[in-house]
């Protein structure tokens, strides 16, 4: 009978601290999460939502909802249910698919061909090259289950290790999504600060391409020798040995691992070609081109061009696609108590302390929408989150200076926003189930990867606003 009476007296105690309490408070519970993981092995799944409850309770949050404020356990489960809700499709499909790719042939086809093209020694930069481009119509997680099967067959088969693969495909995939539209976050940002779309993606393109080059292959090829990394994760159901008994052709495979971006690419295409909203073709075209559908299309037609044709039967394809539900499960429950973990971070008021803080530092308007951005992505864990807040923040100083070039500005909160990926961020716990990697290889690799993005393309972004 006195719990009810014992938790809301815990929370006004910290509430007092607010903002800098809010801060301390969020940094001493980002920290005790990666204790409990990596030196009690805790379950993480567990582990983020105990991390989601200190928060919420430590920052003063009502347990349930009350007029005009979020409760605790309701903003808990919104971030769990809004995380899935985008991404339980796209795995779980993402992953039938790559199964089929793997099962069929297809990948080492396509592998073979790559080898053959480029030799061992650049398969790392065709990698990155391929996820880069790739990476400008999909989101981060398709772009790791569509190609993920791709780096894994490579490392089989050539003997790099499959970090030298893994890390500049994600590199290339991260940084076409945090800088260049029509992603959410860089289009929310110009719709925001009245950029323009064109101007970006052109800048997007002259900052990304470089970013991703240094810190995919090359930042790569210096952590893989400090960081070990077996064969494993959910993406090792590549296996080595395809159970078909025909491989398809190159041209096949090719097109069926594309048929999602494709289709994506003919969404966005209707987009931008100034067709009324009223055209009937619209609605159609937006439904195909949805990344859920567009999956869901490619694994059926996969079921032909991977399946049939390839000489599995109908027993074999269903089986293969019974298999992914198992891996599938703990990437969907980590992905979603990330998002979960996130949603009550920004429900806190940690997101718009950090904003306050950031705001108050006098620098350049693109040191600054850079460090804003940073701050929250490294609060809240989202990059969409925290560039779109970042954004809003940002509108009164551009009132103030008027002559700041609001292209480059987007795409420096886009860079601000891919730094320090870490146990807050539903893609940390992607990347770390999809490559088999521990907590702490996951914050020596891809945490230091997503760090060095965020610092070469801002790097980049400054140096081309002083040639303006």
């Amino acid at each position: 009978m006195t719990a009810p009476a014992v938790l809301p007296s815990i929370s006004p105690l910290f509430a007092t601290l607010a903002p800098a309490g809010l801060l301390w408070l969020t940094f001493g519970t980002i920290l005790g999460l990666v204790v409990l993981i990596a030196r009690f092995k805790c379950n993480a799944f567990v582990a983020l939502v105990l991390a989601s409850l200190v928060v919420g309770l430590g920052s003063g949050m009502p347990l349930v909802a009350t007029a005009g404020r979020p409760g605790l356990v309701d903003s808990l489960e919104a971030g769990v249910g809004r995380t899935l809700g985008s991404l339980a499709l796209i795995i779980g499909l993402g992953t039938i698919l790559g199964k089929l790719l793997a099962e069929s042939g297809a990948a080492e086809v396509i592998a073979e061909r790559l080898v053959r093209w480029l030799g061992v020694k650049r398969l790392d930069y065709a990698v990155m090259l391929i996820a880069f481009v790739v990476g400008i119509s999909v989101f981060f997680g398709v772009g790791v289950v569509l190609l993920g099967p791709l780096a894994f067959l490579l490392a089989r088969r050539t003997g790099v290790p499959i970090l030298r693969l893994a890390l500049p495909l994600a590199a290339g995939l991260s940084t076409a999504h945090g800088l260049i539209p029509p992603h959410p976050g860089p289009m929310a940002a110009i719709t925001t600060v009245g950029a323009d779309v064109g101007k970006t993606i052109l800048w997007s393109l002259v900052v990304g391409l470089p970013t991703a080059f240094i810190t995919g292959p090359v930042l790569t090829r210096w952590l893989a020798r400090h960081v070990q990394l077996e064969i494993g994760g959910l993406g090792a159901m590549a296996t080595a040995r395809p159970e078909a008994p025909r491989a398809p052709g190159f041209a096949v495979s090719l097109f069926t691992l594309l048929l999602p971006v494709l289709l994506m690419l003919v969404a966005t295409g209707f987009d931008v070609s100034g067709l009324p909203r009223e055209h009937a073709l619209r609605p159609w075209v937006a439904l195909v081109g949805s990344p859920s559908m567009a999956m869901l299309i490619a694994v059926l037609v996969s079921f032909w061009t991977f399946g049939r044709n390839c000489g599995l039967t109908a027993a074999q394809i269903l089986r293969m696609s019974e298999q992914c539900v198992g891996p599938a499960a703990s990437i969907l429950l980590l992905v979603g108590a990330g998002g979960g973990f996130s949603m009550v971070l920004g429900a806190s008021g940690v997101g718009a302390a950090i904003g306050a803080w950031g705001a108050s530092m006098p620098v350049s308007p693109l040191l600054l929408g850079w460090i804003i951005a940073g701050l929250l992505r490294i609060a809240v864990g989202s990059a969409t989150v925290a560039i779109m807040m970042a954004a809003s923040l940002m509108g009164p100083i551009l009132a103030l200076r008027p002559e700041t070039n609001r292209e480059l500005l987007v795409l420096a909160m886009g860079a601000g926003s891919l730094l320090l990926s870490h146990v807050n961020d539903s893609g940390f716990w992607f990347v770390k189930e999809y490559f088999g990697m521990t907590v702490a290889q996951t914050l020596r690799t891809w945490t230091v990867v997503e760090t060095g993005i965020g610092v070469v393309a801002i790097v980049l972004i400054l140096a081309c606003n002083a040639l303006l």
